[in-house]
């Protein structure tokens, strides 16, 4: 290839997108488009980001700032590494819009004509789901004082369910977000012993059991299986919205279990918070169930600042992967999942080198990946506990695994799909040898 063909092969691409750029580019034609599309599902009133971007009025005193954000990449907010998994949800801008925001931001950010403006987007007030076929709120308010620290309450709500239901979307939602830090919310199976001390609709601490064999003893006592994630919702993290064929069972005499997490920020408040499901309207094809690969044997020392952490899951049976959560506390640094299959053949599936305790996100993948029976799903993370870490609560201090948020965690959630017939429990059992050793 000569020289000059390099050259005009190297420069034709950036011609073409900044043909597409417009040379006067307008909020109503131009911006508001990308505001629909990218932030509007954030940034509207009652949702996480802290102010609205749904007119011209609201948008343009932050043109300056949404110029910035948008060349440093801080938003929207999206830690994966783009050569590692493409993922359904992805919130990268491309080029053009990133081009087209800066554009109209150093053009003077000028209003343009109401009538080229799309349509409004459609949002179900107060949910980031199509509007619930059932909520489920904590009966009474819980109140959380102004310091302290606050151990996780536990609030059973019965599901009333008569008869055994899919969910396809389902969202977790703070009463109080500036006091609640996250919410887990569990499906107890009929018959589980789990939390049974625990009245239904009152706040309950369980005792802590320091000794992780009799921890263990007491889960292996429990025969009905364990309580299962239906959804969670913390910093940044979207609601659960599957595909169509595929659901999450919720079967008939179930309760949620609320985990909550408060955080006492100076201020008393109160907090009443909630789950929406939407049912499908099909029976599904597959059934979606949430794993966690986790370890809670580290001890971070002190000061340092590349502390390494492992965790792995294997698969019995086949399964098929959906999506892809990592989560560490303020320590985290980075976290990778990879895929060992029994070929010998391996393959990063996810990585997210810049770990953010602000933004913790399912990772959909666009094409969801068939596990043949004997894959590794295999987890590494990094901790910095050194001085250099401005999120870093204590660098003087070893880090264990806790709840709070200045101790640490480290957990690959991960959802897989099977036959909606199939037990879960059956993808990790390890399979005993017969009497003839095979």
């Amino acid at each position: 290839m000569s020289a000059r063909s390099y050259l005009l092969g190297m420069v034709a691409p950036a011609l073409a997108v900044a043909a597409t750029i417009p040379s006067q580019p307008t909020f109503y034609k131009d911006v508001l488009p990308v505001m629909q599309n990218r932030c509007q599902e954030c940034h509207r009133q009652g949702e996480a980001a802290p102010m609205s971007l749904l007119t011209y009025k609201e948008v343009r005193p932050w043109a300056k700032a949404i110029r910035e954000a948008v060349i440093t990449r801080k938003m929207p907010p999206w830690p994966a590494d783009p050569h590692f998994g493409k993922f359904s949800n992805d919130r990268s801008l491309t080029r053009e819009e990133i081009d087209t925001l800066v554009a109209w931001a150093d053009d003077g950010a000028r209003e343009g004509e109401a009538s080229e403006a799309p349509k409004p987007a459609q949002f179900v007030d107060g949910w980031g789901i199509h509007k619930p076929d059932a909520v489920f709120e904590m009966p009474n308010a819980f109140a959380v004082p102004a310091s302290g620290t606050i151990d996780y309450q536990y609030i059973v709500i019965p599901s009333g369910f008569t008869e055994d239901r899919w969910v396809q979307e389902v969202e977790a939602r703070p009463g109080n977000r500036r006091l609640v830090h996250h919410i887990i919310a569990f499906i107890r199976p009929p018959g589980s012993k789990w939390m049974k001390d625990a009245q239904p609709g009152i706040p309950f601490v369980p005792v802590k059991e320091e000794n992780r064999e009799k921890r263990k003893h007491k889960r292996d006592d429990d025969n009905s299986g364990p309580p299962e994630l239906l959804v969670g919702f913390a910093p940044g993290l979207p609601p659960g919205i599957l595909r169509p064929g595929q659901a999450k069972l919720v079967k008939a005499g179930s309760d949620f279990v609320f985990q909550m997490h408060y955080t006492a920020n100076g201020k008393p408040g109160v907090d009443r918070s909630r789950i929406g499901l939407v049912f499908a309207k099909e029976p599904p094809l597959e059934r979606v169930y949430t794993v966690a690969a986790s370890n809670d044997k580290f001890e971070i020392p002190a000061g340092d600042a590349n502390y390494e952490v492992e965790s792995d899951v294997t698969l019995q049976e086949p399964a098929k992967l959906v999506d892809m959560m990592p989560h560490m506390h303020l320590r985290g640094k980075d976290f990778v999942y990879t895929a060992f299959y029994p070929t010998g053949e391996s393959e990063v599936l996810l990585r997210v080198p810049k770990y953010d305790f602000s933004w913790q996100l399912f990772y959909y993948l666009t094409d969801q990946k068939a596990l043949p029976a004997g894959t590794r799903l295999h987890c590494v993370a990094h901790f910095d506990n050194s001085p250099n870490n401005p999120a870093n609560p204590d660098a003087t201090k070893i880090v264990r695994w806790g709840d709070q948020s200045w101790e640490e965690m480290m957990i690959g959630w991960f959802d897989v799909a099977m036959a909606p017939g199939k037990d879960p429990i059956d993808l990790f059992k390890e399979k005993k040898p017969n009497k003839s050793g095979d």
